[in-house]
C-alpha cells in the first residue's frame, strides 16, 4: 500500500511540472535537463576522468542560492560527480590512492572544500557521509568568463601535472593533480614487458631509452639494454648502450659500445645518427658520421645528401648542389618535397647546415 502511495504521489508531482520541463525518468533513458559528459586527462601515462552532469544557469543566481554556501553539493547534478586515477596522484600536494572517487564541493564566498569520497555510486550528496572521505583540500575559487553550463577543463597541463578545474557562471574552482611520472613509468615497465614486447630488442631499448632520457635510474636502463642487445645485437641498442654508460661516467666502457654499434650500423643507420647529431648542435661529430656513411655505401640517397652536408659547410655549393639533386632523384617519392627548401639555398649558395 505504502509503494502506491508513493507511486501515486510520484505521478501527481511529475503531472504538476511545468510543461516547459520533461519528466526525469529512473527507469527510461529519456533526456535530460543536465546533460552527461566526461572530461579526460592523461598525465605522463596515467588516465584522469571526471564523469558530470552539466546543469544550466538560466539566469538564476548560483553561488549561495542555487548552491548554498556552507553545504556539501554533488558539484554537478543528478548522480554523483566521480572523477578516477589510474594510478596514485597527488592533490594540492597531498596523497590520493588510483581509484575512483565521489567528487563533492563545500562552497564559500572565500574558498572551497574539495571532497574525494570512497563513495561514487549515490544519487548526489543526500547521503553523503564525511567519515568516508578520501580526502579534502582546500582551494580558492577564481573569477572567470560566464559560463551558461556547468563545465570541468583541465588547465595549465606540464609533463608531471595538471589543474582540474570547474566552471559554472562566473566562478572557476580549480585544483592541481600532480603524479609521478617517472616513478609510475619505471613501475609499469616490468609488467610491459612480460606481453610480446619481451621477445623484441625494440621493447627493452625503448624502456632503456626513456630511463636514459629521463636520466632516471640509468643502472636500471642498462640492465635493459643489455637484455635489448641479447635479444638481437643492433647497431640501434648498443649505441644505446654507449649513452648510458658515458652518462654513468664509464667513458672507456661506453667507447667499446660505441665501436660495436659502428661494426653493426648500416650507411643509412650513420647518416640517420648524424643528423640527429646536427639537431642537437654537435656538428663535427655528425659530420663524422656522414664520412663513415660515405665509406659504407656511396650510393645511398641519404648518404648523398650528408655528403652535399659536408660540401655545403666548406662552401662548395656546386658539388654540395649536384650531391643533394641526388639524393632528391633517389628518395621516394613522398618525401621529394622536403629537399625542396634545401636546393633553393644552395642555388643561392647558403649553406644548408645553418637553419634560419
Amino acid at each position: 500500500m505504502r509503494k502506491l502511495r508513493l507511486a501515486a504521489w510520484f505521478a501527481i508531482s511529475v503531472s504538476l511540472a511545468p510543461l516547459a520541463c520533461w519528466a526525469q525518468s529512473a527507469v527510461l533513458d529519456l533526456p535530460r535537463d543536465s546533460q552527461h559528459s566526461v572530461v579526460m586527462q592523461r598525465i605522463g601515462i596515467t588516465d584522469i576522468a571526471i564523469n558530470y552532469h552539466r546543469p544550466l544557469v538560466k539566469g538564476r543566481t548560483i553561488w549561495g542560492k542555487v548552491v548554498p554556501y556552507g553545504e556539501v553539493w554533488r558539484a554537478g547534478a543528478n548522480e554523483n560527480t566521480t572523477i578516477k586515477f589510474t594510478d596514485a596522484v597527488s592533490i594540492e600536494g597531498k596523497a590520493l590512492d588510483k581509484g575512483t572517487y565521489g567528487l563533492f564541493m563545500i562552497p564559500s564566498e572565500n574558498e572551497w572544500t574539495v571532497i574525494f569520497s570512497k563513495v561514487h555510486t549515490a544519487w548526489g550528496s543526500f547521503t553523503y557521509n564525511e567519515a568516508e572521505d578520501a580526502l579534502r583540500v582546500t582551494v580558492k575559487p577564481q573569477p572567470s568568463e560566464f559560463h551558461e553550463t556547468l563545465t570541468y577543463d583541465f588547465d595549465d597541463v606540464k609533463k608531471d601535472s595538471a589543474v582540474a578545474k570547474l566552471y559554472w557562471e562566473k566562478l572557476a574552482i580549480p585544483f592541481k593533480v600532480a603524479v609521478d611520472v617517472n616513478g609510475i613509468v619505471k613501475a609499469s615497465l616490468p609488467n610491459q614487458l612480460q606481453g610480446l614486447a619481451q621477445y623484441t630488442w625494440e621493447g627493452w631499448d625503448d624502456a632503456a631509452n626513456y630511463l636514459l632520457a629521463q636520466k632516471y635510474d640509468l643502472d636500471e636502463a642498462l640492465k635493459y639494454e643489455e637484455t635489448s642487445i641479447r635479444t638481437e645485437p643492433r647497431f640501434d641498442n648498443y649505441l644505446t648502450k654507449s649513452q648510458i654508460l658515458d652518462a654513468l661516467g664509464r667513458k672507456e666502457d661506453g667507447t667499446a659500445a660505441k665501436n660495436q654499434a659502428l661494426a653493426l650500423a648500416t650507411a643509412a643507420q650513420l647518416y640517420v645518427y648524424g643528423r640527429q647529431l646536427q639537431q642537437q648542435g654537435k656538428q663535427d661529430q655528425a659530420f663524422d658520421f656522414f664520412r663513415q656513411a660515405q665509406k659504407k655505401d656511396p650510393n645511398d640517397w641519404l648518404v648523398h645528401d650528408g655528403v652535399a652536408r659536408l660540401y655545403s659547410a666548406q662552401g662548395d655549393f656546386a658539388n654540395a648542389l649536384k650531391e643533394y639533386r641526388l639524393a632528391r632523384e633517389g628518395a621516394p617519392d613522398n618525401q621529394k618535397i622536403f629537399f625542396d627548401a634545401g636546393l633553393k639555398k644552395l642555388e643561392a649558395k647558403q649553406d644548408i647546415n645553418k637553419t634560419n
